[in-house]
């Protein structure tokens, strides 16, 4: 597995973010759901003796296409249930069920079989079986197995005799016909025969628990599950002894092929981890942690470099400005005799000196297409809000890998309960534009935006659905996820916009003339597209790298759990668009540019731009991805990532500098 794709936390990282007065918010420390006790011999209600392993589906680093367990032909439970699904883990096309891996508490198996699969070659059905099996080890598919709720991990060793432990384990491992192997198959020098598939059908499973008797409660609990896959071909089908050669199926399906699928399961007591950090020897063996103080580092000096800029322009560009324009209104604009040793001031010399207040009678002039600004105003404000609160909530650890699925439930949630900011925004600044057209306004503010995601997904759960997928979503859920829109969320915005328009319009503090002022011949730098693309640098630069671990977690499969940093990150990244878009909006004002609406939400939105130059970056750089299927698939969800960050990014922007010309326009005096 690449270096880049593994990473472990820092326990330094709680005393770091304590300091901005969230000490709860540790990545480390990720609550569970309430914990299970296990007895040999069931003294109570509440302490079972069957351990159940659940099978969630399968994944792959080369395949953006996810299967169910079922699909592969494995052995399957005869009693078969499913667990309850929330929203979150429907949209993520998590698929778990039961397995006939089943054992008690305390009770170790040498070798038990759990069924044999057998593949004749005069039967097409089984041909087909057989080839869908030996595609999933050609592309590295991976198992996801659950006990307790917690990943049955695969540990191993990496450079530098680090250990890693992978929360899955591959199906099997091919050897091309030119000698190559995947890295399955440098686990077992064994594996050498050109055009072989090898399948891992031998699992021996290792449960440390941790017991209560010196703790005050009765049992143990388990606090680590860990699995060795071996590839054993059996001589005995009834009396496997789980021990021998590796279990070979060709490339070419000439003869019929037997699977017998066992497992080996030992119990092992441990009284070091306790089960409220049971997760950590997973995260912790993750290398490379220490790239992520170097993205907060980044970042900070980013933020700490436009801070002094901007302050330089507040406190004394701007103070200069405001005290010399005043000066010259209470002189009447005549020339007034100086201070001593100072030369006299006159409004030309203002004039010469800055540019920004001679467009004041223009500035707040209504911008073009001010219906469909309000309209993205509107929807940014709705994602930023949910955003906060998404990101706070799983900083404080109610959004854990732990708890599985409660992430996207918790951002959808949110999303349709907050129709109402989302209408209000956008119809106050529609109503301060100067629109009429509020029937309009609001059903763009409704369904336009989450029309073009809903639109989107949509035909990516089509190209799912063609593929088997275990990916796409259920009719029903697609139902339901329209039942909330309109149901809920629509309603809502038309709420928040019946309020939003009874509100007065949002006073101006100079009045406008009613002849626009012509724009003088501007320089390269303060052209709009050059400086729509300048702004977005800065802010992208404040995210990418965790921008990496974030795309790994989505396409590489990996467990993201380090919410600290990235809350951190996302104030950073306010902070930063919010800077960088006063900074070029004062400089467009000096020179007398007052089209700064659509301006200062460009400006910040073009980060979105670099996000997505990166996605194409990363998926040719970092990912095996192969297949029309799959290509479309990952550009399809990336589109709808970019569209979100636009109108959250711009949304930012826009406030910041609706701000700043509020304020620098209503502290100076204008006749």
């Amino acid at each position: 597995m690449p270096d880049t794709m593994k990473r472990r936390i820092d326990p330094g990282f709680v005393l770091a973010f304590s300091i901005i007065a969230f000490s709860s918010c540790s990545a480390f420390y990720l609550p569970g759901l309430a914990p299970v006790s296990f007895c040999e011999v069931s003294e109570a209600d509440d302490c079972q003796t069957d351990i159940q392993l659940f099978v969630n589906r399968l994944d792959s680093v080369e395949s953006v296409l996810p299967y169910e367990y079922d699909v592969f032909d494995f052995c399957q439970d005869e009693m078969e249930k499913r667990p309850s699904e929330n929203l979150g883990q429907v949209l993520f096309g998590e698929r778990i069920e039961t397995s006939p891996y089943k054992f008690s508490f305390k009770k170790d198996i040498k070798c038990q079989k759990t069924c044999t699969k057998t593949y004749s070659k005069d039967k097409p059905e089984y041909k087909d079986k057989l080839d869908f099996l030996k595609r999933g080890m050609q592309l590295n598919y991976q198992h996801h197995w659950i006990i307790d709720n917690m990943p049955v991990t695969w540990c191993y060793e990496v450079e530098d005799s680090q250990k890693y432990c992978n929360p899955g384990f591959p199906i099997g491992c091919l050897v091309t016909s030119d000698g190559r192997v995947k890295d399955a198959c440098v686990i077992n020098s064994e594996f050498i025969k050109k055009n072989t598939f090898y399948v891992f059908n031998h699992v021996d499973i290792k449960i440390k628990y941790h017991s209560g008797e010196n703790e005050g409660w009765k049992g143990a609990r388990l606090v680590a599950a860990t699995l060795e896959p071996k590839s054993i071909a059996e001589a005995d089908e009834n009396n496997p002894v789980c021990d021998g050669p590796p279990m070979e199926v060709p490339g070419e399906f000439e003869s019929d092929v037997k699977i017998t699928y066992t497992y080996s399961v030992t119990f092992e007591p441990n009284t070091e981890i306790k089960w409220a950090s049971r997760w950590d020897y997973i995260l912790v063996s993750m290398p490379h942690t220490n790239i992520q103080w170097f993205s907060i580092m980044n970042s900070l000096v980013i933020v700490l470099f436009l801070s002094g800029m901007v302050a330089m322009i507040m406190l004394r560009t701007l103070h200069k400005d405001i005290a010399r324009y005043n000066q010259v209104d209470q002189a009447d604009l005549v020339k007034i005799p100086p201070p001593t040793g100072k030369a006299s001031i006159s409004y030309e010399d203002a004039q010469e000196e800055s540019g920004w207040k001679q467009v004041h009678g223009d500035v707040f002039r209504p911008p073009r297409k001010g219906m469909l600004l309000s309209v993205f105003l509107g929807q940014g404000t709705q994602i930023f809000i949910m955003t906060f609160i998404t990101l706070f909530l799983a900083c404080l650890g109610f959004l854990s890998p732990a708890n599985r699925g409660a992430l996207m439930t918790c951002a959808v949630v949110l999303w349709v309960l907050l129709g109402t900011p989302a209408g209000y925004v956008s119809a106050r600044l529609y109503k301060t534009f100067g629109g009429e057209k509020w029937k309009t306004n609001v059903l763009l503010t409704a369904l336009l935006c989450p029309g073009i995601v809903f639109a989107d997904f949509f035909l990516m759960n089509l190209i799912l659905w063609g593929e088997g997928s275990s990916a796409a979503i259920p009719f029903g859920t697609l139902v339901a996820i329209l039942a909330l829109w309109f149901g809920i969320s629509v309603p809502l915005t038309f709420m928040g916009a019946y309020f939003g328009f009874k509100k007065p319009a949002i006073e101006q503090p100079v009045r406008t003339n009613q002849i626009p002022r012509q724009i003088p011949e501007q320089s390269f730098f303060t052209k709009p597209i050059p400086g729509i693309v300048m702004g977005g640098i800065l802010p992208f630069g404040c995210i990418f790298i965790q921008l990496f671990f974030i795309l790994n977690s989505i396409w590489s499969h990996q467990m993201y759990y380090m919410f600290g940093f990235l809350f951190l990150v996302f104030i950073i990244l306010l902070i930063t668009c919010s800077e960088a878009t006063i900074l070029l909006c004062y400089f467009h004002l000096c020179a007398e540019d007052y089209h700064w609406w659509w301006r200062s939400f460009l400006t910040s939105g073009f980060t979105a731009v670099y996000l997505f130059v990166y996605a194409v970056h990363y998926f040719f750089s970092k990912l095996q991805i192969v297949g029309a299927a799959s290509t479309i698939l990952y550009f399809g969800y990336t589109m709808i990532m970019v569209l979100i960050f636009f109108l959250f990014t711009g949304t930012i922007g826009f406030f910041a500098c609706f701000w700043f010309v509020n304020k620098i326009y209503s502290v100076v005096k204008v006749d």
